[in-house]
């Protein structure tokens, strides 16, 4: 077994219930998105060009929805790059452990909200890239 790439990243589309007074999105843990949720948190009031995130998870999930505005998501396996754009309340991203990601690019009043499959423990943060890189290595040469 080997630690998931870039591409096993999905966006995933979360239901829309219309209503001309507004539309709601509900989500359900181990439905719309693939795991259970046990912390919710959101990033706002990112000034112009600033860039949150920049580190990986060992066995977190997480799951970013663009709540209100937009922003990118510079998602890196330590090979491969890729970039999504999170721009509707209605879908979402779904980041498994071991992959690099960095929101960035963020609109005026934008809000991203992240659900994760874990309540926080700093033991499970990856912050420096190259320990990230180095991980992967050693666990693709053993795995």
């Amino acid at each position: 077994m080997h630690h998931p790439t870039v591409f096993n990243c999905s966006i995933l589309s979360i239901p829309k219930i219309k209503n001309r007074a507004g539309n709601i999105s509900p989500v359900h843990n181990s439905k719309e998105i693939p795991f259970e949720v046990q912390r919710i948190f959101y990033l706002y009031d990112v000034p112009g060009g600033e860039s949150r995130g920049a580190h990986a998870h060992k066995n977190c999930h997480q799951f970013l929805i663009a709540a209100s505005g937009s922003f990118e998501v510079l998602l890196d396996d330590g090979s491969i790059q890729r970039l999504v754009q999170l721009n509707r309340p209605n879908m979402g991203l779904h980041i498994p452990p071991y992959i690099w990601a960095s929101e960035i690019n963020f609109s005026s009043g934008s809000i991203c909200l992240v659900l994760a499959s874990q309540k926080y423990s700093a033991d499970d943060y990856i912050r420096d890239y190259n320990i990230f890189k180095q991980m992967r290595n050693d666990y693709s040469s053993t795995g």
